[in-house]
Formats: structure tokens, sequence, C-alpha cells
């Protein structure tokens, strides 16, 4: 019984640590998510990856594609599908910005984190964002390790 507690995690803070090196946000935005009652308490455990998410617009609706959230292992046939489309819950004005700012060239939605709320819903920050360049990573990598250095040393 012990065991089943201490797997559900009381704070859950995914976060797709692969963007921030890829992307370059521009703008970002909390927005819920729809799921199956299995899809939650598998995010409840932490069973979620993010790397190759991205957002697309269908019929003026958001939706996330390719987060892979694992199945729930106590599920039965209730269970949901692990790469399936999930909608996201934003208000119209949202929508429109974003949808006006992803059609800029180079430009694209992505998910950057993963959290449940104080009231225990399942939430996304998703990022309007544009894709660097390999000098930007450099730059990147450069400005990390002059940081490191300088906590290293003591200043």
């Amino acid at each position: 019984m012990a065991k089943d507690k201490d797997r559900i995690k009381k704070h859950v803070n995914i976060v797709n640590r692969k963007a921030s090196f890829e992307y370059q946000f521009l703008d970002k935005y909390t927005a819920g998510i729809m799921l199956m009652g299995t899809e939650i308490k598998s995010i409840r455990e932490g069973k979620v990856n993010m790397q190759d998410g991205y957002c697309v617009f269908q019929k003026d609706e958001l939706w996330l594609h390719n987060m892979h959230i694992a199945t729930y292992t106590e599920g039965t046939h209730y269970n949901h599908e692990p790469m399936r489309a999930r909608k996201l819950l934003l208000n119209k004005k949202e929508l429109r910005k974003l949808e006006k700012g992803a059609e800029e060239q180079g430009v694209t939605i992505i998910p950057i984190r993963v959290f449940v709320s104080d009231r225990g819903f399942a939430k996304v920050e998703i990022a309007l964002a544009r894709g660097k360049k390999l000098y930007d990573k450099r730059q990147d990598i450069k400005e990390k390790d002059v940081k490191r250095e300088m906590d290293r040393s003591g200043y």
C-alpha cells in the first residue's frame, strides 16, 4: 500500500529540456489539456515524453501531437493510446494570437512543460518558437561555459 502512494508525485513538473536548446521562445502560454482518466494518472506518475511534441491548428482548434503519455499500469481495457492527439484548451484571443504567429515562416508551437496545477488539473506550457541556427547554439554553449567558470571561481 505504501508503494502505491510513493508512485504518485505531489508536484508534477516535467520539462522539455531539449526545446530550449533547439528553439528560441518568442511567446509562452499555459493551456489545459483534454485527457482521459488513465492519462492523468500516468501524468501524475511522471511518465510523459514530449521531446518530439508539436502543436497544429485544425478547424480553429489547437491540437498537441507526438506527446507520449505511457499507458497506466493499473488500467484495464479502458487504457488510452499513448501517442494520440490531444486538444489544448485556450481562450479565443490566445488562439488567434498563436495562429497569427504560427503563420510566420520558421515559427512553430511546441510544448515546453507539463505540470499539475494547484486544483489538480493537468496543464501544458506551450511556446511560440523559432528554430535556432548552429551559431546560435554555439553561442548558448559558450555562455553556459562562461557562467559555470564564474560560479566555480566564486564571482
